[in-house]
């Protein structure tokens, strides 16, 4: 018989140890099928540790995704607009899955979070890391009456609600890297994705998607400086459930007001969190890189980037900050 890797992950204990044979006679298997669905849970990044005579214990409290406290933390008009909210174990990303969604004629302010990510993507199509474990991967439907050339610099405001957001949670000194990295001391803490569905000259939608780094393993790749909540918040960050909900919270409210003002509205919240401005940065662009120095951004959240005398604008470009 095999074991549900859900009903073993909540079996585990992280203040002591217990025993491969306490396990599965309380899960009603075998030692052998307890030591097949640990090493699973293992392979996907799951904090299990095990000690010879003593069993198996998980290196931090893990906290199961959960709806009715997600929702517990939205407004009460918020709970009656969000009609879809799914908390998956498996999925291939949650993007991805919410753009299929989409593209059904899903409704408004649908949302997809998930324990696992098989094929989690970040910007310019590269993977994002997603162990089991404690960390966030969630995306967010909005749908828009206007054409797409009106959802200029919605990743910014993305990424400001993601900043009130964990705000909300205790989560300070964090900043925004244009146009949509979260970051902490010039370390990563979370990053955004928005991708585009629809008429070019409306309806259209737009798929949110988040990562946030709540725990990472010690040995996880990353090919660039990361920080995670837990080390920000000596070991003891808050609940995924309540930062999933209060997200949610903010991204509502933000694109809300986004389709009332337009990106006019956020140009001055953006420079309160802005950590390019006035930083000599590097931009690779159309095939050249480009020294200047970052100076905030236009008022449809295009970057502005001083080349000398010369000002330019970049709607979509990597940006480094030059060491010097």
């Amino acid at each position: 018989m095999s074991i549900q890797p859900f009903a073993l992950l909540s079996a585990l204990p992280c203040d002591g140890f217990v025993s491969g044979s306490d396990l599965a006679r309380r899960l009603g298997v075998t030692r052998a099928a307890v030591w097949k669905q640990i090493e699973a849970l293992r392979a996907l990044g799951a904090p299990v540790e095990g000690a010879a005579g003593s069993g198996y214990r998980l290196a931090w409290p893990f906290e199961p995704l959960d709806q009715a406290a997600i929702a517990r933390e939205l407004t009460a008009d918020l709970k009656r607009r969000v009609e879809n909210l799914t908390v998956a174990w498996q999925i291939d990303s949650t993007n991805t899955a919410l753009l299929r969604d989409a593209a059904a004629a899903a409704p408004d302010l649908s949302v997809i979070v998930a324990e696992i990510q098989s094929d989690g993507r970040g910007r310019r199509g590269r993977r994002w890391q997603s162990p089991l474990g404690g960390n966030v991967y969630f995306s967010l439907l909005r749908r828009f009456p206007s054409g797409m050339a009106s959802l200029a610099g919605l990743s910014i405001v993305a990424g400001i609600a993601l900043v009130h957001a964990l705000h909300d949670c205790g989560i300070d000194r964090v900043g925004l890297k244009w146009p949509n990295d979260v970051l902490v001391d010039d370390r990563k803490l979370a990053g955004i994705l928005v991708e585009l569905g629809g008429e070019f000259l409306g309806p259209c939608f737009a798929v949110i998607g988040i990562g946030i780094n709540v725990r990472l393993p010690n040995e996880i790749d990353i090919d660039q400086p990361y920080v995670d909540i837990a080390s920000l918040a000596g070991d003891r960050p808050p609940g995924r459930n309540r930062l999933i909900g209060r997200l949610i919270q903010r991204l509502a409210e933000s694109t809300d007001e986004f389709v009332a003002h337009g990106f006019a509205a956020f140009e001055q919240r953006f420079a309160e969190h802005d950590l390019l401005a006035q930083r000599r940065v590097l931009v690779h662009a159309a095939g050249a890189v480009l020294e200047g120095v970052a100076d905030g951004v236009d008022a449809r959240g295009a970057l502005r980037v001083r080349h000398g005398e010369r000002v330019a604008v970049y709607d979509s470009a990597e940006v480094s900050v030059r060491r010097t």
